[in-house]
Formats: C-alpha cells, structure tokens, sequence
C-alpha cells in the first residue's frame, strides 16, 4: 500500500514522517530524493544537498534517469509487501513520483493539516525561512555520511500507538541552497586540528604530520607521529584514533570515514 503525506513546503512534513509512517506500518520512506528504509538510507540522493531550489525540486522528482532507475531498483529488492510513505507538496508530485518509480498511485492521502496543528504548522514555517533548517526522517549517524561537512543535529520524536510509546530520531540539516548563506573549512586547519588533538594525548609527543584525504562521503586523516616511550603502543594509537575523530567530526561537521596512524618515532 502507497500513503500519501502533502504539505506545502517547510510546514513540517518530514518532521512528521516517522510518526505516520510507524502509525500506518510503512517501513520505506520516500522524501526529497532519498529512499530510506527501516531508517537507514538505501538509495537516492537528497533534494537538500542541491545548489539552487530549482535543482532540489527536480532531484525530488527524481528527474535524473540515473537517479530513478537507482531508486527503482531498490524499491523492487525491497518493497514486496511492505507500505511505502510518499512526501510531496502536492497530489500531482506524489502521482508523478509514483509513476515514475513504477510505484501504486496512492491508496491513502493525508494532509498535513490534519496531523499538525496550526502551532506546529506555524513554528515549522518560522524554522524554515528564519534558521533554514529541513528534517530528514533517518538518525543522525546515518545521515552524516551523505552530509559531510554540513551542519547536522539530531531530533528526538516522541508519540504513542494506543498504549505504546514510540521513540524515534531525525535529522535537522542546513541545506547548501539556504539564503542563509554557507560555510567552508581548508584542509589546513583540518590538519591542524587533527595534530593538536593528537599531540594533546599523554603519550604522543610533540611534533609530526597529518594529511587529509577528501572524499565525497567524509575524509580520512593520515597522521605520522612521534610517541614517548614506556606506553602500550597499540593501545595509545586506538586512543588516538578514537579521539582524533571525535574532536574533528565536532568541529568541524565532516563526517571521519578512517583515521589513519603511523608511529614514526619513539622518543626515550
């Protein structure tokens, strides 16, 4: 079965996905480009990763052939059976998502303002054109690997079927196409970063050398260090590992895919 989830746009709709879809047993969600599944993202691509509005709407619809057929096929491995969400700004974009995912048309329609009230309506609005931030109905560790280098928080849903009480997390993002304006980050200070975290760390001396690798999901941080002798080795490079990540994925919003790290020397 195909349930339809319409709004306008930035009224809360994503926002409210996971609630509809656990009260209608959809277990696939299809918003803004992406197809998600038992909360992981399985194929697509985001509407909110789009440099102009134009581009976001089309990416929606999935326009792009490459794009669609993705998402088709996933669909076909997955979608047997099971309901399927469909987030538009309208009947006519559900039905032309549906079509062109090879999909049902719509065997249920919901509006938002039958879920929200005018208050949720309201601060959903405010949040979209004042702070420009967009849900995304799939947890934060899921999203950040196709959000690298964005600004991302986690939100916690609560509601309750009958007696049950359902705890759910979305993702809040800051969209490249927000007027808000963006923000960029070198390799150097990344670098930088990553060191002066590393050498913080009673055991690893001073000195060495980081290097970053950019990828389209994250980066990887190549660091050659100098460490002070009487310390577990492996243990202190796990320590530095763990660390590193930590501190330049709070930062700095990118997503670490690997920390890398070399013992150059040993200092006695």
């Amino acid at each position: 079965m195909v349930i339809a989830l319409i709004g306008k746009s930035g009224t809360g709709k994503s926002y409210k996905a996971l609630m509809i879809a656990a009260l209608n047993n959809a277990e696939i969600i299809i918003d803004d480009g992406l197809v998600i599944y038992n909360n992981s993202v399985v194929a697509g691509t985001s509407a909110k990763k789009e440099k102009t509005r134009i581009a976001a709407i089309k990416r929606a619809l999935f326009k792009d052939p490459a794009h669609a057929k993705e998402a088709r096929e996933k669909l076909r491995e997955i979608s047997p059976g099971k309901n399927i969400l469909v987030i538009g700004t309208s009947e006519n974009m559900v039905r032309e998502i549906c079509r062109t995912l090879s999909l049902d048309l719509p065997d249920k329609t919901l509006y938002i303002e039958e879920i929200s009230s005018d208050k949720e309506i309201e601060t959903a609005r405010f949040l979209r054109s004042k702070e420009g931030k967009h849900a995304i109905p799939a947890p934060t560790l899921e999203v950040k690997k196709y959000f690298s280098g964005y600004l991302l928080d986690p939100m916690k849903i609560f509601f309750r079927r009958g007696k049950v009480e359902f705890e759910k997390e979305s993702t809040v993002v800051r969209p490249t196409y927000s007027y808000l304006g963006k923000y960029t980050i070198s390799n150097v200070a990344v670098e930088q970063l990553a060191l002066f975290t590393a050498n913080s760390i009673s055991g690893v001396a001073k000195g060495g050398r980081a290097i970053l690798e950019n990828y389209e999901s994250g980066i990887v941080i190549n660091l050659e260090l100098n460490l002070e002798y009487g310390y577990k080795i492996d243990e202190l490079l796990s320590k530095v590992q763990e660390e590193v990540k930590k501190i330049v994925e709070y930062c700095t919003a990118l997503n670490v895919l690997r920390v890398n790290v070399t013992a150059k020397k040993l200092i006695i």
